[in-house]
């Protein structure tokens, strides 16, 4: 860390997402804040995604203050090798993953997240993690709700024990943290909710701050990976809860889960 500014890179993974991907690029080339590095793991698309990234760097190239690009194009075992290859090509300071779809909620949103870091130059004490709210929108990015789950007044890595209350697209890590934890390959759809509680017990064992922004950082389209495979999804999180909370808290959490969505009807 040896900026002035810190620098974001904003991850985004993409497979055929000609559909999604020109709202998430347009809210990236929109952002006020000028240290950015958008960096794309494109896992050899067959659609025209590949042609929409070409036609955004080649627009980025004539802004009169260009933010980084990186394009890494090539095969991949699916959705988490594809993060993992995105910690290890990432150059900034901190790190967020915005999947084709997605989008920063406003266009001062990485400007004004940076203000209340209180960067400290070189400093490793900086915060592990910066996190905010989400909401969900339509595939027309048109909101539908703010999201179910609010994130908490204070993160620790127990939080989730209560079920993931901070989107993945709304928890930005400091990269060299990020790159100790690698995504955990035999996870399908969990492997994300599995990296961030790893990722907080190392800020707590190192004793870092993780900071709350009080903010909406991310509009999440409601159509996902995890959503689509709902039932599979909530097996593999029982497992994984199991594992980081002990059997006991993983069956009364589930069980309120299920009391929960029975109340909300």
């Amino acid at each position: 860390m040896k900026g002035e500014f810190p620098l974001i890179t904003i991850a985004t993974v993409t497979y055929n997402a000609q559909a999604t991907l020109q709202r998430t690029i347009d809210s990236v080339a929109c952002q006020t804040y000028r240290y950015i590095e958008h960096l794309i793991i494109d896992g050899c698309s067959s659609d025209g995604t590949f042609l929409l990234v070409q036609r955004y760097v080649e627009r980025n190239s004539h802004e009169k203050i260009p933010h980084h690009i990186n394009v890494l194009r090539e095969p991949d075992r699916g959705l988490y090798d594809a993060m993992n290859k995105a910690l290890l090509n990432a150059t900034g300071d901190y790190i967020v993953f915005l999947n084709a779809g997605d989008c920063l909620h406003d266009r001062t949103t990485i400007e004004q997240l940076v203000g209340k870091m209180d960067w400290l130059k070189g400093d490793a004490h900086n915060p592990a993690v910066v996190y905010g709210e989400t909401d969900i929108v339509d595939n027309e990015g048109n909101f539908l709700r703010h999201r179910r789950l609010q994130a908490p007044k204070r993160l620790n890595w127990y939080s989730f024990s209560s079920g993931m209350l901070v989107c993945h697209q709304s928890f930005y890590v400091r990269t060299d943290l990020a790159r100790s934890e690698k995504y955990n390959l035999k996870y399908r759809f969990s492997a994300d909710f599995d990296w961030c509680i790893r990722l907080l017990k190392r800020a707590a064992r190192r004793r870092l701050p993780v900071l709350n922004s009080n903010m909406i950082l991310t509009d999440y389209l409601s159509e996902g990976m995890t959503t689509s495979n709902h039932r599979a999804s909530l097996k593999e999180r029982f497992r994984l809860m199991a594992v980081h909370y002990g059997w006991t808290t993983a069956v009364m959490q589930h069980l309120w889960f299920v009391l929960r969505s029975v109340i909300k009807r």
